[in-house]
């Protein structure tokens, strides 16, 4: 039987997380691990805090903070904002935790064994008056390609080149800010990529047909040639050990031991269950499992290259199946930024509007085949002039007919109905092709079919006009009601792996429906429904409550005018 052992890439545990992160990597892979599930196949969504790294090392410093402290605060707050959109994991781990260095050091033992980690000599900057080593961010100065003052250790953010910081001009400590500094040869350890080449554009080449056009073109035209050996160790106080006693001082960079997170905390996930399946022979190397790492473009290189390499040449795991990256997400045209104020809090925004708004929207313009952007006016559009009239104005408008009229329950020829209506059977087609778009992973285009059965059902309701024929033969309006109420079922079931608690309060109208009915529909049984209803005694549990609160004009332009204030 086909698993399915879905990851997203594991959040820097060094800053909030803002709408591009949730749209372009968060929010899908939870959308998919759900489809999977109801669909009664195996599925797990495994996540965690990245929180190695020198970024973190120099704000928890300026902070005056222990870097365990820091990292866990962010992670906490992490993990805090996922449950508040409803965003759900098998297990949220810590890269910081001993459990993890535990998984990451075999994998350094076979890679080191089979020569594909070596020592080489190489020049790197040091500060005179603290002393101390500066890779990577902990220098910065101008850029030798651009000049642009402010160049970090690794990249520029002007020009985007990936820095040689022994070449930045004029170089700062970002540590005491000094200018005294010179260059000192160290040596560092090298993961040597070129060595799998053969082997891995072999891999690659078998792979491209199955990623999306963005990621394998992408990724085939970085690797023709060659493949770039990386230093995977840095002179740091803070990460994991280089297992060597050649090594001591040496810490493993963040981007080595980062993607082993993934396996790590599958295999605390099982520990602290109790489960008796082993997390590699029952998942990471068994034959039957789709490993699929859910991410933004900026991740491509390190799940499409390094993270592929270090798998089939370590052979601690297999490797992945399918890598679905997304694009960017901006905000209003621009990229988010909170340093410049330009960014909406997405704690506050969640707590405002509710994770299924958000989620819709973020998913509507969800950035899979190119950028996209989020704009207030377009949010507020999206969510009034769909799921608003659409979805919550339709369920209003049906039961609440339905409780007043029908009270004390339907007759069983109205309840079973719906069995016979030809509508039934197109939005049952239609059901069938949002589960086939959400197993390719086209998730906006599975939430457009699910909003399309919304509309197909909103029109069924209003050509029949139960308001106006019940005054004439209330067995006619008793029918397209019942009916209609049994579509409506159907399109929350199409809706629960994208909005899950809109899906949730919508069979709620019926009193207790249990997750095994809901996926039931979902995989197109809808005999289900009439079970449903008898159970709620042949009328809706209670009237429906507006469902989908509209936004006001007022609300928006606040948003608006916030943006560019915040800091």
């Amino acid at each position: 039987m086909t698993k399915y052992l879905v990851t997203s890439a594991l959040p820097y545990a060094n800053g909030p997380l803002h709408f591009g992160h949730l749209a372009g990597v968060y929010i899908p892979a939870d959308i998919y691990t759900r489809h999977r599930k109801l669909q009664g196949e195996r599925a797990i969504h495994i996540c965690g805090s990245d929180e190695h790294g020198v970024a973190i090392m120099l704000n928890a410093q300026k902070a005056k903070v222990p870097y365990k402290e820091y990292v866990d605060g962010w992670h906490k707050e992490h993990k805090a904002l996922f449950d508040a959109f409803n965003i759900h994991f098998e297990y949220f781990g810590q890269t910081s935790a001993d459990y993890h260095a535990e998984e990451v050091l075999p994998w350094f033992k076979a890679l080191h064994e089979k020569g594909m980690i070596e020592p080489r000599d190489g020049q790197q900057l040091q500060c005179n008056d603290c002393h101390n080593h500066l890779p990577d961010r902990f220098v910065g100065g101008e850029c030798y390609e651009c000049h642009y003052p402010n160049a970090r250790g690794d990249e520029c953010p002007n020009c985007g080149i990936i820095i040689d910081s022994v070449k930045l001009i004029n170089p700062v400590c970002q540590i005491c800010e000094s200018t005294n500094i010179k260059e000192v040869t160290v040596t560092q350890y090298y993961l040597t990529l070129s060595k799998a080449h053969e082997k891995y554009r072999s891999w690659l080449g078998a792979k491209i047909p199955d990623f999306r056009k963005t990621v394998g073109n992408y990724v085939d035209s970085l690797t023709k040639e060659g493949l770039h050996d990386r230093a995977i160790s840095r002179d740091l106080d803070w990460g994991i050990d280089v297992p060597l006693a050649e090594a001591v001082g040496k810490k493993l960079y963040v981007w080595f031991d980062a993607p082993i997170g993934y396996v790590s905390n599958t295999k605390q996930w099982l520990k602290e269950t109790g489960a008796s399946e082993d997390y590699k022979t029952d998942w990471w190397t068994n034959p039957e499992t789709k490993i699929e790492h859910f991410i933004g473009k900026d991740n491509i290189i390190f799940h499409c290259i390094i993270f592929p390499v270090m798998s089939m040449m370590s052979e601690q795991v297999n490797v992945c199946t399918d890598v679905p990256a997304n694009q960017y997400l901006n905000l209003e045209g621009k990229q988010f930024s909170k340093s410049a104020g330009w960014y909406v809090d997405a704690n506050d925004a969640v707590s405002k509007f509710g994770s299924d708004a958000l989620r819709y929207y973020l998913t509507a313009i969800s950035p899979e085949g190119s950028d996209s952007s989020f704009t207030w006016d377009g949010f507020q559009a999206r969510l009034n002039g769909e799921l608003a009239n659409n979805i919550g104005n339709l369920v209003n408008r049906c039961l609440k007919f339905w409780k007043k009229n029908w009270g004390e329950g339907m007759s069983e020829d109205a309840l079973i109905s719906y069995q016979a209506v030809d509508k039934v059977q197109e939005l049952t087609e239609k059901l069938k092709t949002v589960r086939e778009s959400l197993d390719i992973k086209e998730i906006k285009k599975g939430l457009e079919v699910a909003m399309q059965m919304g509309h197909m059902t909103n029109e069924y309701f209003s050509d029949r006009a139960p308001w106006a024929t019940f005054k004439e033969d209330p067995k006619v309006a008793e029918l397209t009601i019942a009916e209609t109420g049994a579509m409506i079922l159907i399109v929350a079931a199409a809706l629960n792996p994208f909005l899950p608690e809109l899906s949730n309060n919508m069979f709620a109208l019926f009193g207790e429906v249990s997750a095994e009915s809901v996926a039931k529909i979902y995989q197109g049984d809808v005999a289900e429904i009439y079970q449903i209803f008898t159970r709620a005694g042949g009328t809706p549990v209670k009237a429906p409550k507006a469902l989908v609160p509209k936004i006001e004009d007022d609300v928006i332009a606040q948003l608006k005018e916030e943006l560019g204030k915040l800091s």
